[in-house]
């Protein structure tokens, strides 16, 4: 795997799958990529869908604040997934800038969803974003 935006499509893929199947993220990986040979792209994937879905409660809490009117089970299930994903890279990944975080989901949520979709991700995440930088300020 050549880059992290490659590792965040897979962790896109490994979260979609554990979306449907129900199952863990260590047997979904096994399922769809025991057999990889092993680089620091593919253990960031891996490390990015477990923290996704260990946090899953805190995630749709930031979320559901910014999304006033929307229900989260209306929510397309990829934009939903990719936004989690980004939040959970705000929150648990102090390496990435969150700017990177916002225009990585912004280009899965364009590749992988609907027409609407980048615009919809970016809005939220600006959202988020904005709520976490002003909460971080000392006032």
């Amino acid at each position: 795997m050549k880059s992290r935006h490659a590792a965040r499509e897979w962790a896109l893929r490994l979260l979609y799958a554990r979306h449907f199947s129900g199952m863990p993220i260590a047997i979904v990986y096994g399922d769809l990529l025991g057999r990889a040979p092993l680089d620091p792209n593919l253990r960031f994937a891996r490390l990015l869908a477990e923290r996704t879905a260990e946090h899953e409660p805190l995630l749709d809490d930031h979320i559901r604040r910014k999304a006033e009117k929307w229900d989260l089970q209306r929510i397309a299930i990829l934009d939903h997934i990719i936004l989690r994903m980004a939040i959970c890279e705000f929150l648990f990944f102090d390496d990435i800038p969150i700017k990177v975080s916002i225009n990585e989901a912004i280009e899965l949520a364009k590749k992988y969803s609907t027409d609407q979709s980048g615009r919809f991700v970016n809005g939220i995440l600006d959202a988020v974003c904005t709520e976490l930088t002003t909460k971080a300020i000392p006032t």
